[in-house]
């Protein structure tokens, strides 16, 4: 669920978050750049999750596999 939220910033921030992030996008910069100070993720448990999907782990390896030819092994 979204939730509107009202801040109160000094004009040189609000000027630059319109120039540099764009109008339209200033909520999900600030939202980005707040959820890892905020939101407990147990990242442990996600990745455990991520690697007990076979389908999941399978595709990755596929992947993996196909990309290497792609390696340029002259640097």
């Amino acid at each position: 669920m979204r939730r509107k939220l009202t801040i109160t910033i000094d004009e040189a921030v609000y000027e630059g978050l319109h120039r540099r992030i764009g109008r339209r996008r200033i909520s999900r910069f600030l939202e980005d750049l707040a959820r890892p100070h905020v939101v407990d993720e147990d990242l442990e448990e996600a990745y455990r999750a991520m690697a007990a999907d076979e389908r999941r782990e399978e595709e990755a390896a596929e992947w993996a596999e196909g990309v290497i030819g792609d390696v340029d092994e002259t640097r």
